[in-house]
């Protein structure tokens, strides 16, 4: 079953750790500009922290725009060749969540490649905002926003591989300035 990075921009605390690790995986620098995930935060009041990463697209623009076929589905990952990649940037520009980075001491485009299926980002993430979830359950976390929204709860109890764990929803607009 297919998996896909899951964000859930409540919970983002805006740290930047999820930038940090993957720079370092990935060029083994401690450079958050090299990262394939940015945090883009939006002021001044609500503050929202929001992760941006690739959305794995079913139908991937970036791919399609692609001259020369380097982005291409491996694993269920969408991948970059670096071989045939040659450093157009049509993909940047094509993608619609603005999830594919350049760097100028980087010749390729920086596009998540999920870490081989096992996210850094998503293990070190400390306040839970990211996810590796099955496509299946995409949309079930806003559902459930939805209802709580309604229902006034703070936090949710499920089970995951038969054991249980509790989301605690943070109160967004009631941050300290």
């Amino acid at each position: 079953m297919s998996k896909k990075l899951m964000v859930i921009p409540e919970q983002c605390s805006g740290c930047r750790i999820c930038e940090l690790v993957c720079a370092i995986k990935h060029f083994g620098v401690n450079n958050p500009k090299k990262s394939a995930i940015k945090v883009l935060t939006i002021y001044p009041h609500p503050v929202v922290r929001m992760p941006i990463v690739c959305s794995q697209c079913k139908v991937p623009t970036c791919a399609q725009v692609c001259p020369v076929d380097a982005l291409q589905r491996s694993d269920g990952v969408l991948q970059l060749d670096k071989e045939n990649c040659i450093s157009c940037y049509k993909c940047v520009d094509a993608c619609p969540f603005g999830a594919i980075y350049v760097h100028e001491d980087y010749d390729l485009p920086i596009i998540c490649d999920m870490c081989g299926g096992d996210p850094e980002c998503v293990k070190k993430c400390p306040t839970g905002a990211l996810r590796l979830i099955p496509e299946s359950t995409l949309g079930e976390f806003k559902r459930l926003n939805n209802v709580l929204s309604y229902t006034q709860m703070k936090e949710i109890e499920f089970y995951e591989k038969g054991e249980r764990k509790v989301i605690h929803y943070a109160e967004v607009g009631k941050e300290e300035l």
